[in-house]
């Protein structure tokens, strides 16, 4: 039987795992997904999760309960050797060992991009995974909390200072939530009132959203402003040493929470790690039809798709162009990736992947959005509205477009539950802090009182 093995677990490999099970015939080959997470993250409701319009486990596609015939490895794979068909990985618990496979699928998936800032290593939190969105959605109200019960001067000011650095999608669409999630807590807390909440959202172009046209992203920048927010274009993260944010427009101040939002950058193990041809960003050479390798140089039994493959594309009218790292792609290239390994394996022909943009949708805060198709552009509570009914239908299976449909429904009749359990991410102190010291003499068992 062969071995195929899947390297990563993400929207690309679990569409292709997933398609596997149902194009593979009984006994024609047995799939593995190496990844170190036992979940697929729905990235496009990270920024929801962090304003409480999207619970977290519903982000968080389970690959055990959808993957039922796949064998899942929980690890890292830190090097690919194609010519022995072999890849390292390295256990959850630290350990590492080799797997052998057949038939090669590399879907790693991109990393966080940063860069030597001072203090971004020791202050930041990401948003790519579901833990860093209920992480930046915990520490903004526990920063509310702390500040009500202060009196106004700078410590009040840094709790409620929030900075976003990068205006893509992830940035955006974050910034926008939160922000949103800033203004209908202040109604909660009559200590506070709305002058007293800063954002700050940073990005080194001229623009933000470089996939919508100049006007709707200056009408998001608008927007934005509208609402509160400071946008600031052209303009660098200098230093963010102890929460201090310098600026290289000269502005300066302390923030409490600072989200680092710049960018993707190749996998490690594609980049460094492997001997598959890559590019001058480190992606994997691929062809049309998934493969990796050219035309005139292919590679046998190795495929790739995602983040991390420089996919030709088809329906660009830009020649050599290639297929921008979204959701969008990586889940159709991973359905396309599925059918033509399941053809490669019965010695048929595969099809090349094309596929023409949706469009892009946005959502900038709970009732607000943006909807760009070509020459079309739809603003405001039409376009939030498509942003949730085109996630909705695209996260996979009914069990999680129910469950999150639950959800929205209960925060339109009773509002978003605005409680922060940033205490489960030290689970251990309250139990440490409160443990009754032993006595000599006195036995534990029975001592406390009933109840």
């Amino acid at each position: 039987m062969r071995e195929i093995l899947i390297v990563g677990g993400g929207y690309a490999g679990f569409y292709t795992a997933w398609r596997l099970e149902k194009k593979l015939r009984k006994g024609e080959a047995r799939v593995t997904v190496v990844d170190p997470r036992p979940y697929m993250t729905y990235q496009p409701f990270l920024p929801e999760v962090t304003a409480g319009s999207v619970e977290a486990r519903h982000a968080a596609v389970s690959l055990r309960r959808h993957l039922r015939s796949t064998r899942l490895i929980a690890g890292s794979v830190t090097e690919i050797r194609h010519a022995d068909r072999t890849v390292s990985v390295r256990s959850a618990g630290g350990a590492d060992y080799e797997l052998q496979y057949d038939t090669l699928v590399v879907t790693a998936g991109a990393v966080t991009r940063t860069f030597p800032v001072p203090g971004v290593a020791e202050q930041a939190i990401g948003l790519k995974h579901v833990e860093e969105a209920v992480a930046i959605r915990d520490r903004l109200m526990t920063a509310f909390d702390q500040a009500a019960s202060l009196p106004p001067g700078p410590e009040r000011q840094r709790l409620l200072t929030v900075t976003f650095v990068g205006g893509g999608f992830s940035g955006v669409e974050g910034f926008g939530e939160l922000l949103s999630l800033a203004t209908a807590m202040v109604r909660y807390y009559p200590e506070l009132s709305f002058d007293d909440v800063s954002f700050h959202l940073v990005e080194a172009r001229g623009r933000i959203l470089p996939e919508v046209g100049d006007k709707p992203g200056a009408w998001v920048v608008r927007s934005l402003e509208d609402r509160g927010g400071h946008v600031h274009l052209n303009t660098q993260l200098l230093s963010a040493e102890d929460g201090h944010v310098v600026l290289s427009d000269g502005k300066e101040f302390d923030s409490e929470l600072i989200v680092w939002a710049a960018g993707n950058a190749s996998n490690p193990v594609v980049h460094n790690h492997t001997d598959l041809p890559v590019d001058e960003r480190g992606l994997i050479v691929v062809r049309p039809d998934l493969r990796v390798g050219t035309d005139s140089e292919p590679v046998p039994d190795a495929w790739a798709a995602g983040d991390d493959a420089a996919v030709p594309d088809l329906a660009s009218p830009v020649p050599g162009a290639h297929t921008v790292p979204n959701a969008q792609h990586a889940v159709r290239q991973g359905k396309r990736l599925a059918k033509n390994i399941a053809a490669s394996l019965r010695g048929r022909g595969t099809r090349n992947y094309r596929h023409s943009s949706l469009g892009v949708v946005a959502t900038l805060g709970l009732g607000r959005g943006i909807f760009q198709y070509k020459g079309i552009v739809i603003k405001g509570l039409p376009a939030w509205l498509m942003h949730r009914g085109y996630h909705v239908l695209a996260v996979p299976s009914w069990e999680r477009k129910v469950r999150v449909l639950a959800v929205w429904l209960t925060a339109a009749l009773w509002g978003r539950d605005l409680v922060s359990l940033a205490s489960v991410q030290h689970p251990r102190d309250a139990f440490v802090a409160n443990a009754a010291p032993h006595r000599p003499g006195r036995s534990q068992v029975g001592d406390h009182p009933a109840a």
